[in-house]
């Protein structure tokens, strides 16, 4: 009898401890998330009001800034974001490992590698007129495409530095600054947008103006708060060493750049596709509108990317393989509740969900016709990025560039074709097949998981920050709890 008491008792404890080591990692996963999503949000949302704001001037010049952010802003993005994803890796782990002045230095390296990648893209906005005319555009739409490009040169620049100042800050659990930035900058876009394009009518320069002041306002916020102080063992000035291990560094960008594209650009190609299937029009009104609230929802997801990348990084650079698995497993449970409750949301509005979008019964029915798929696609991008958070904060890029090339472009993509063509399924059937893409991927990244020895990826980790790793020069070292 008391041994089945003490058992009982034993069983009980396990249970409060399991529950607290869950709220202390929820905390830590929210800590960074949180900041993450609101940021991505308001970020995305910049662009957004800037072309809601070019519907106002005029109908050409609402297609050209399309194709302008579709065609060339979505592959530079792309290209920026993904490089600095090698930043996110490498500041998780330093940070973990306690290698604060590492962390500095790591972004430097990134800010040079992305400079050389920023200045080999302005050539795709310089002359985006004669590129679009060589795809086929018209020579209206192409003329007026290649005068709002010019104005987005300084926005490949925010590209670079929001990217990386994003990924430095929240791997010390310093991203909450980078949201109010964020969303204050959102506002004074909406404002200004308002006063230059409503009420001065100054057009093409007052929407793209003000979507230039209000994105670099955020980035200089953060240059305030890293220079003046506020990250005192991680940022110790400028050095020298940031030019050492450029090419170890670079490598791993160009690792990063590629995965990260080829899922970004993944929904272009599929949208390209519906270009070609019967009342093309319809079905890629229907598709985009789709596309856009996947997208919506999707910035949660890539908070929880992030948040995974930096919880994974960092015990990997503490050496607690276990903790490590732990944190995937409680960003995972979340992200994954998250995921199901839009799903039920999404198919139980899917009747009236596409007139927020748009007024046309034709295009609203096909939303409605979609909503499974919608439902199943939202589902999916709330486990994905999890893994994929997983794969950038254990260093895994160049594998998952692999990955995703085999899934997403060797299945997903030849597998729309066939069922949207072939089988006539039309946009659904090119929608399953992006789709079956995603979810090959996502079993790929489990199996990978799963299979993972997280001893040796602390090995790995260590062998990586210890092979980089640079004396610091300063010899005042404050105590850590300054940082939190």
């Amino acid at each position: 009898m008391e041994r089945m008491l003490e058992d009982k008792l034993l069983q009980s404890d396990e249970r409060q401890d399991l529950k607290g080591r869950i709220w202390i990692e929820s905390k830590k996963l929210w800590t960074v998330a949180g900041p993450s999503i609101l940021t991505r949000i308001s970020s995305f949302g910049i662009l957004v009001v800037t072309q809601a704001f070019m519907g106002h001037i005029g109908e050409t010049e609402l297609s050209s800034y399309a194709l302008v952010l579709t065609l060339i802003t979505r592959f530079a993005n792309g290209i920026m974001l993904g490089m600095a994803c090698a930043l996110e890796t490498l500041c998780g782990q330093a940070f973990g490992a306690k290698q604060y002045h590492m962390m500095g230095i790591y972004l430097q390296r990134s800010w040079i590698i992305l400079t050389i990648a920023a200045i080999i893209i302005l050539p795709l906005y310089i002359w985006a007129a004669p590129i679009l005319r060589l795809v086929g555009e018209s020579d209206e739409l192409s003329e007026m495409a290649g005068q709002i490009a010019l104005w987005f040169i300084p926005i490949v620049f925010y590209f670079m530095f929001s990217a990386t100042l994003q990924f430095y800050l929240q791997a010390q659990l310093k991203n909450s600054i980078i949201a109010w930035l964020s969303s204050a900058s959102f506002m004074i876009h909406v404002a200004l947008s308002w006063i230059f394009v409503i009420k001065l009518g100054w057009g093409i320069p007052g929407a793209m103006g003000s979507m230039i002041v209000a994105c670099w306002v955020s980035i200089i916020g953060e240059f305030i708060y890293v220079f003046g102080g506020w990250c005192p063992l991680t940022w110790r000035g400028f050095s020298k060493s940031a030019f050492s291990e450029l090419w170890s560094m670079a490598w791993l960008s160009v690792s990063s750049g590629v995965m990260m594209c080829l899922e970004l650009w993944y929904n272009a190609v599929l949208i390209l596709l519906a270009g070609y299937m019967k009342n093309a029009t319809v079905a890629i009104a229907a598709f985009s509108i789709c596309l856009n609230i996947t997208v919506w929802i999707l910035m949660i997801g890539i908070g929880f990317l992030s948040a995974t990348c930096v919880r994974v990084g960092n015990e990997l650079g503490r050496r607690d393989a276990k903790a490590a698995k732990f944190a995937i497993k409680v960003a995972l449970s979340t992200s994954s509740a998250i995921g199901l409750a839009f799903f039920i949301l999404i198919l139980g509005l899917r009747n009236v969900l596409s007139y927020a979008f748009t007024s046309s019964i034709q295009v609203a029915k096909m939303v409605s016709e979609l909503s499974v798929l919608l439902a199943f696609s939202v589902l999916l991008n709330s486990i994905q990025p999890i893994f994929t958070g997983v794969a950038i904060g254990a260093g895994w890029q160049s594998v998952v560039a692999y990955v995703n090339i085999g899934c997403y472009y060797v299945i997903g993509v030849p597998l729309g074709i066939l069922l949207g063509c072939v089988a006539h399924l039309q946009i659904q059937g090119i929608w399953i097949g992006m789709i079956c893409g995603i979810a090959a991927q996502t079993l790929v990244l489990v199996f990978m998981t799963g299979k993972t020895d997280w001893d040796l990826q602390v090995e790995k980790a260590t062998a990586r920050l210890e092979g980089w790793f640079v004396p610091d020069e300063s010899k005042d070292v404050d105590d850590v709890t300054s940082i939190a």
